[in-house]
């Protein structure tokens, strides 16, 4: 599969695929810099928390490593037991300095963020919206992305609907105008899922991983063979893309090759 994906894909996920993960009710007790409501997801929230405390300390490179250890302290000490995980499009060193740009970076920056809260359902969730709101002001305070540049999709009425086709647009639009040197960044807190393999690509569990758009219920979810196709592939040779997954079976919805957990 690494054969395949040209660009360079780097993702953090919740959990791991026979996981779940879990929603906070005072996300004030992470020491976020002004935090968007009350709830959030325990994912975002603890990522913010390693995050924002390392940018207090100038001398101090925080690897991927570091960051998946101390994001694992967090979640641990708050008594949550999902285990983040990294995955990657190529083979990396698991020290390497965690950025959302490469260190040569020259390219424009975009952003996809992705929060549904499922309002008014049976499903519904209080965290997801926040996620969005409070990892938007991280990217633009701490790596200057402009907002003219950020595209939301939130079921808040007032940004464009989460729904299964408006996201699949979201990815193809982030193809078609990224790049070779252009840095990427796509965030989704929500339901996720799994399913039966119904193509044999799944060998290691016999299952496809979901996420759950915010009409789900009626058209189905987002396969993780469908995000492989309009997102993943099909991105621009080079171009330097971070995600961050904050959902339920969310450890390989990327089907990225290279897995790391952050285990023990």
């Amino acid at each position: 599969m690494s054969k395949t994906i040209s660009a360079n894909f780097r993702m953090i996920s919740g959990c791991k695929d026979s996981q779940t993960s879990d929603d906070v009710y005072n996300v004030s007790e992470f020491e976020l810099p002004d935090p968007a409501g009350l709830a959030g997801g325990a994912l975002t929230s603890s990522l913010l928390r390693v995050l924002y405390k390392n940018e207090k300390k100038s001398d101090d490179d925080l690897s991927f490593k570091e960051l998946l250890k101390k994001t694992r302290g967090i979640l641990r000490r708050k008594r949550f037991n999902q285990i983040p995980q990294l995955s990657s499009s190529r083979s990396m060193n698991i020290e390497t300095k965690f950025d959302l740009s490469p260190p040569d970076g020259h390219g424009n920056q975009r952003a996809l963020l992705i929060g549904i809260n499922y309002v008014g359902t049976s499903s519904e969730l209080r965290g997801c919206q926040n996620d969005v709101l409070n990892m938007k002001k991280y990217i633009m305070d701490v790596h200057a992305f402009s907002e003219d540049n950020i595209d939301i999709l939130m079921d808040d009425g007032d940004h464009t609907d989460p729904t299964k086709s408006n996201i699949i647009d979201a990815f193809k639009k982030l193809v078609d105008t990224s790049e070779p040197g252009d840095v990427v960044y796509v965030h989704f807190s929500g339901h996720g899922g799994f399913r039966m393999d119904d193509d044999k690509d799944e060998e290691k569990d016999g299952f496809d991983e979901t996420i759950s758009p915010v009409d789900y219920s009626t058209v189905g979810h987002i396969v993780d063979d469908d995000i492989l196709t309009s997102l993943v592939v099909p991105m621009a040779k080079d171009v330097f893309v971070t995600c961050v997954m904050d959902c339920c079976h969310s450890g390989t919805v990327l089907d990225l090759p290279y897995v790391f957990k952050a285990n023990e």
